[in-house]
């Protein structure tokens, strides 16, 4: 059985709040992670990157510039802007879409789920 078996995850939006010693912990707790990466995705108006499933993996995608929206396959949408960030959870077909009307900047990071 699968960590993720036992452990509700689901889509979400992200406040952020760093009032508190000046930083937030975003991506803590069961599923354990082995692995990370992250990268920068540019989008104009209108752009997409396409539906994908997360596999094994989270995605957590923090924007740094414009809005637009992470679609499901259950077809639920996370709104993405600044300060608004969305988490992914394995095993999740989504798509990243630019709503706005100037390039949708963010960076996405991915924490790989160890193998049982």
């Amino acid at each position: 059985m699968d960590k993720t078996d036992t452990i509700q995850l689901e889509p979400r939006s992200i406040k952020v709040n760093m009032e508190k010693n000046g930083f937030q912990r975003i991506l803590g707790g069961p599923p354990d992670t082995v692995q990370m990466k992250s990268g920068l995705v540019s989008l104009k108006p209108g752009e997409s990157v396409g539906i994908h499933n997360t596999e094994n993996k989270e995605e957590l995608i923090i924007v740094m510039e414009g809005e637009g929206e992470m679609i499901f396959e259950d077809y639920n949408s996370v709104g993405l802007s600044w300060g608004n960030h969305a988490y992914c959870p394995p095993y999740t077909s989504h798509n990243v879409i630019n709503t706005a009307d100037k390039i949708l900047r963010y960076i996405y990071i991915v924490s790989i789920l160890r193998d049982n």
